[in-house]
């Protein structure tokens, strides 16, 4: 072992007490990372694990608003085992109580893959015929038992079964009711399935060699041209719930990384209070001969161990995590996390924590390696040198290394770089507002109180922490801020959720020529309800500017409306809540080839604009198209909105339906459901609040993971506030005697102390409210895409909390200060 480990063991033995919060910042940190790390690692390897039973078989065929022919059907069979599922939303009625749910029939084939089980009681093993399986909340709700009959369209079924397990639910997507299930006859018994009815119909294939999935759906699409077929193989399963993990995970991620910066920040602090503290041992080993090398190296030693011991803690703790969560919330997760080691986001976490130790451990060394041992004797508070050269360039590579990895390991590479730009950016701009506080100090005129005037010279006199307590509170501050902002745009967005000018109903499965039953049956329930409808079908955008889709190997970034059917209509004049922002909308006598209008971001996602040509499939019939307008879109009013809008003419030859939104009093809810059940049982009807309280819970989760990472954030936060005030503490216990020797009373000491730090409070409280609020706008309207709704008064509250703590912390740091015997700490300086 070298002279330079072996004094570094023996002095971390005695005195290694000092690097505690290195250790404790490290751990924070990499626990933080980890954490989220190893949960969204976790859930998508239970995705890819179950890949081929969340889909229902190896390649999946879907078509819209039609079965598959026997031509098909045929050629489906060639390729492998077929099972057929037909999905569409659908009311349940039993005595009077009603609700929506997710219908789906199936044939005697399904499931090609698991295991379709009902819970202990049912009386068949699957429903055939008149026979429905709900789901145990569907039960609930409709106060159903074992025996008792449901109607659905148009007939009553009798339930035999509580669904227990249902093997390709998680591939089925979102869902706006509890699911039903019956076999094809029942489907058929329901009438639900008539022209125009908004329904899927899907076809999942065992293959014999599952390796050619591709190929084989490349095939069969091709053999069908313009059929409308879609196609997806096992590992597109569940591909929206990957890509919310994805995105939700990578903010979480920069999350963890902001609290790994302000740990950082503590890390260089708590490095600068430990060495400041070993000045003796410094001086003492270069007085007997050693050299800056071997006195970097030994230190560097004790940082390591410390610093292994911190990383080591927080690995367990963050490998913990998909066990800790599934453990406490697991029935919350949209998908049960698999329970293993994750090496990946394990050896991310600890390789970025590594490098921000070093980053911010380097300045603390080099400055106890250049400075001369008679300096360190007699003179604690000598003036700082620049850092060398080198020492820059070291850290200019550790800041690139860092940059690298964050990115690099990053879903969305582009956000994490401007997100590291920025807190690189903050970090400069917060080190600037420190060192124009030393001028502004150091000029200002001497104030008559004794304890102002010594506050203020406090923040600019030789071995001041000014600037690094603002950028150590100002990072805690501004990250305090722009969480408490993001929390209360989430809390507005659920108590908010359903605008006072929202329907109460949105109508479905509605024939053209229903539409009179349907007015009088609404207006029986509620005389003064006013009723919207529109022409609606099924279709896909097939090709861009003559492009196919098709050929197009990866999606743009938030190219939505390229992803499967979507609904569409046409309308000669332009639909309500909806602003043309560019281009013309067409004349209400227009005639001519068809014309197509996007709504203005999704036109914008795929780089389209007016004058471009755009080929829809509708109906497995392909309709070219050119833009004439882009459209502005109120999705907030939850009406009846259309990203897709044809002009009058060729498009409305195709069987069609309507969709249909209720405006009424919301007492009367209860009565239009039973006056539309019994007129027309075909009509599904989406009661807004149901849409609303699905969208409640999602946004509720985010809300607790958000407020999780806070708390990550604040304990990082009091970390590195506890190790500012360490790292100027032999400086305050020198002022401290000094002016005890003076005639000074504790209460004035403390005072001073006091005043320093209410100073900064404040400038930070103002600095952190205009970076955090920024910060924070962008992450409620550009990441969660939600309203901008803060509470100034939380805001208020949480800087007034932050101010308080510093204020506190930073008097309480200076109490050791005050138990310094004068002839002992004068002999220390």
């Amino acid at each position: 072992m070298s002279i330079a480990w072996r004094l570094a063991w023996r002095d971390l033995r005695r005195g290694g007490r000092g690097l505690l919060l290195l250790a404790i910042c490290l751990f924070l940190g990499t626990a933080a990372l980890a954490g989220i790390g190893s949960l969204a690692a976790s859930m998508v390897a239970a995705l890819d694990a179950n890949a081929r039973q969340n889909l229902g078989g190896d390649l999946e065929l879907t078509v819209s608003q039609r079965r598959a022919t026997v031509a098909e059907l045929a050629a489906f069979a060639e390729a492998g085992r077929v099972s057929e599922v037909v999905s569409l939303r659908a009311m349940a009625d039993a005595g009077g109580a009603s609700a929506l749910v997710d219908l789906r029939g199936t044939d005697a084939a399904w499931p090609l893959v698991g295991a379709f089980r009902l819970a202990p009681g049912a009386l068949s093993n699957r429903p055939h015929g008149r026979e429905v399986a709900i789901a145990s909340a569907l039960a609930d709700r409709l106060g159903l038992r074992l025996g008792q009959d449901v109607r659905l369209g148009s007939t009553r079924l009798r339930l035999i079964g509580i669904i227990a397990a249902e093997p390709d639910r998680l591939g089925a997507g979102f869902a706006l009711g509890p699911p039903a299930l019956v076999d094809l006859a029942g489907l058929d018994a329901t009438a639900l399935l008539q022209p125009g009815s908004l329904y899927e119909s899907h076809y999942r294939i065992a293959l014999a060699r599952p390796a050619e999935a591709a190929s084989i759906r490349d095939r069969l699409l091709a053999r069908f041209p313009g059929a409308g077929w879609s196609g997806r193989t096992s590992e597109r399963a569940a591909a929206g719930l990957r890509r919310g993990i994805d995105q939700f995970g990578q903010f979480l991620l920069l999350v963890g990384l902001a609290a790994l910066a302000i740990a950082g920040v503590g890390v260089g602090n708590g490095v600068a209070a430990y060495l400041a503290g070993k000045t003796r041992i410094i001086a003492t080993l270069k007085v007997l001969g050693a050299r800056s090398r071997t006195i970097v190296a030994m230190f560097l030693a004790q940082l390591g161990i410390v610093a292994a011991v911190g990383i080591t803690g927080g690995l367990l703790v963050g490998a913990a995590v998909p066990w800790i969560v599934t453990a406490s919330v697991g029935a919350a997760l949209p998908v049960p996390p698999r329970l293993a080691l994750y090496p990946v986001p394990l050896a991310t976490a600890a390789l970025l924590a590594l490098l921000v130790a070093l980053l911010f451990a380097v300045p603390a060394l080099a400055r106890a390696r250049v400075v001369p041992a008679a300096t360190l004797l007699r003179d604690a508070l000598a003036t700082r040198r620049l850092p060398s050269v080198g020492v820059i360039l070291l850290m200019a590579l550790l800041v690139a290394a860092l940059v690298a990895l964050a990115v690099l390991t990053a879903s969305n590479r582009l956000l994490a770089l401007g997100f590291v730009a920025s807190v690189s950016a903050l970090i400069v701009v917060l080190w600037g507002v420190g060192l124009g506080i030393r001028w502004i100090a150091a000029r200002l005129p001497r104030a008559r109180n004794p304890l102002l005037r010594l506050a203020v010279a406090n923040l600019h006199r030789p071995g001041a922490q000014t600037d690094r307590l603002v950028v150590a509170l100002g990072l805690g501050f501004s990250l305090f801020v722009a969480l408490a902002v993001v929390d209360a745009s989430l809390s507005a967005e659920l108590r908010n959720a359903a605008p006072a000018k929202a329907p109460r109903f949105f109508a479905i499965d509605l024939q053209p020529e229903d539409a009179p039953a349907f007015a009088r049956a609404v207006r029986s329930a509620a005389p003064a309800a006013t009723i919207e409808s529109l022409p609606s079908l099924r279709g896909s955008i097939s090709a861009l500017r003559g492009v196919p889709v098709a050929s197009l190997k990866t999606l743009p970034e938030g190219a939505w409306i390229l992803r499967g059917d979507r609904t569409l209509t046409w309308s000669a004049a332009l639909p309500p809540r909806n602003e043309v922002v560019a281009g013309r909308w067409w004349p209400a006598d227009y005639r001519g080839p068809p014309l197509v209008s996007l709504e203005d971001k999704a036109a914008a996602a795929l780089g389209l604009k007016v004058g471009d040509s755009i080929t829809v499939s509708v109906l497995g019939v392909d309709v070219p198209a050119r833009i004439a307008a882009l459209r502005k879109i109120d999705w907030g009013g939850l009406g009846l909105n259309f990203a897709i809008v044809f002009s009058p003419g060729y498009i409305e030859e195709a069987p069609h339906g309507l969709l249909a939104s209720v405006y009424a009093p919301p007492a009367s809810d209860g009565a239009i459901a039973r006056q539309v059940g019994m007129a027309l049982p075909s009509v599904t009807l989406i009661r807004v609040g149901d849409v609303i309280g699905q969208l409640g819970a999602i946004l509720s989760q985010v809300a607790i993971a958000i407020r999780a990472a806070a708390a990550v954030t604040v304990a990082a936060g009091i970390a590195v506030l506890i190790g500012a005030v360490a790292a100027s503490g032999r400086a305050r216990r020198y002022d401290a005697v000094v002016l005890k020797l003076l005639g000074g009373s504790r209460r004035q000491v403390l005072g001073v102390q006091a005043i320093e730090y209410a100073i900064l409070s404040v400038i930070l409280a103002l600095v952190a409210l205009t970076i955090g609020a920024g910060a924070g706008w962008y992450v409620v309207t550009q990441v969660l895409a939600i309203g901008w709704a803060p509470r100034w008064d939380s805001v208020a509250m949480t800087l007034a909390v932050a101010s308080v703590t510093t204020l506190g912390a930073g008097t309480l740091g200076s109490l050791p200060a005050l138990r310094a015997r004068p002839a002992e700490a004068l002999r220390d300086f």
